[in-house]
């Protein structure tokens, strides 16, 4: 079976790290992926792209769904701002009241993917602490995954070598202890790789996985419910989260990569390109659909032998 994907744009490769000091608005954004070939784009979720609090009304929404249509791009899912929102630790009530924010957003809008993250750096702590802030997590998320199910929504979660619970069995833990059918992994073929080969800014004993990012996927088969696409050149972005390096300029063989997790990929509409903090954006987005319809030939080729 030929994988057939629609290619999406993340947003907040043009708001974030290069682009921090004048941002793109959102319009110009939409444009640019239209122009590069792009089925659809990934949103952003902090300003100046669409904030909830800015899209509050079904008015408001049906004129940002308008745009996208206008434009003939999708929208592959939602990265909202949750930078205030440590799951870990905070008020479980005030986290879910910020998912149902964003739910709402989804549902007017028709995003059928809401991404979150630990929010809180890999700092190690003692094992108490560890097991009640994880369970605390495991038990938000698990929550946030029944509103996702009522709204049609899938929540996922982008593990990071910058966001605590970085190692594979951690990823791996976490989706098997949230156990719900709304929840799953986003898969960054970055940051799996800084995980399972380098084994970045992880705490107590390094982890890493003979088989490198492939094996990674493996280990995830089934939990998968999203992914990002983009090179890793096996280095942190200020010593922080991982390096997103333009495809082919890296140490990813993303044959062998895709052929690893092709049965999580079957059933996903959706691959998003995941360009943050890198520099050179705007000229090598245009060479990502390219390289990975390139990729996917060879998948292709590797399948028929």
């Amino acid at each position: 079976m030929r994988l057939e994907p629609k290619f999406s744009l993340g947003s907040w490769a043009f708001s974030f790290g290069p682009f921090a000091q004048a941002p793109w608005s959102f319009d110009r954004f939409l444009r640019y992926a239209a122009d590069a070939g792009y089925d659809g784009v990934e949103i952003n979720g902090f300003r100046p792209h669409p904030h909830p609090d800015d899209y509050d009304t079904p008015a408001k929404c049906r004129e940002l769904r308008q745009l996208l249509d206008d434009m003939g791009l999708g929208i592959s899912g939602y990265a909202p701002q949750f930078t205030n929102d440590p799951s870990e630790t905070i008020n479980r009530e005030v986290y879910l009241a910020t998912v149902a924010k964003c739910l709402r957003l989804c549902e007017s809008v028709g995003i059928d993917t809401l991404r979150v993250d630990t929010v809180a750096p890999p700092v190690a702590c003692d094992s108490g602490t560890y097991e009640r802030r994880f369970e605390h997590l495991c038990g938000t998320w698990r929550r946030a995954a029944d509103m996702c199910r009522d709204a049609g929504v899938k929540l996922v979660w982008e593990f990071e070598p910058g966001l605590w619970l970085n190692k594979p069995s951690e990823v791996l833990a976490v989706v098997d202890t949230v156990d719900h059918p709304s929840f799953g992994v986003l898969f960054d073929t970055s940051h799996a790789y800084m995980s399972a080969v380098v084994g970045a800014r992880q705490t107590g004993e390094r982890e890493v996985l003979p088989g490198g990012a492939a094996a990674f996927g493996r280990m995830l088969s089934g939990r998968i419910g999203h992914v990002h696409f983009i090179d890793s050149d096996g280095t942190l972005h200020n010593d922080e989260t991982s390096t997103h390096a333009p495809f082919g300029t890296g140490r990813i063989d993303f044959t062998q990569l895709i052929l690893a997790i092709e049965a999580d990929l079957i059933p996903l509409t959706w691959w998003c390109f995941d360009f943050c903090f890198c520099p050179t954006t705007e000229a090598d987005a245009r060479k990502a659909i390219p390289f990975m319809r390139s990729c996917l030939d060879q998948v292709a080729g590797a399948q028929e032998r």
